[in-house]
């Protein structure tokens, strides 16, 4: 049986970053790929999306004009529970520290599945 994966995420540094490893994942057969955009920062990361052919499987829209943290925070949260519900995705995987990494990896932690942080912390160079 193939391996769910989903990548979560909402912003123009996350894509150029994930977008890699979304061409790396689509190459196997054995993993199920599924692509969720929050579009935490839409105006900039549409251009992302078309410059490498990128089209998500789901496309949150969660901003809206002016709106504070709190409520992004909440539509983000009931969404992401909402999709990772019907989906049940094996493993999600985020990057970077926005609120959509923050929030889908809390909705992935309330139903039970591991988040996986692409860019997990700063180098030690062997010093730990």
């Amino acid at each position: 049986m193939a391996k769910k994966i989903m990548i979560v995420f909402g912003t123009r540094s996350e894509a150029i970053k994930l977008v890699p490893l979304i061409y790396k994942l689509k190459q196997y057969t054995q993993i199920k790929l599924t692509t969720c955009l929050t579009a935490q920062h839409r105006e900039t990361i549409n251009q992302v999306l078309i410059h490498f052919n990128v089209n998500p499987d789901y496309d949150l829209n969660i901003m809206t004009k002016n709106q504070p943290l709190t409520d992004l925070s909440i539509h983000l949260l009931t969404k992401m529970d909402e999709l990772l519900k019907k989906i049940k995705p094996d493993i999600i995987l985020v990057h970077g520290d926005s609120s959509t990494t923050f929030i889908a990896s809390l909705a992935a932690f309330y139903n039970c599945i591991p988040v996986g942080q692409v860019e997990a912390g700063l180098r030690t160079f062997d010093k730990l």
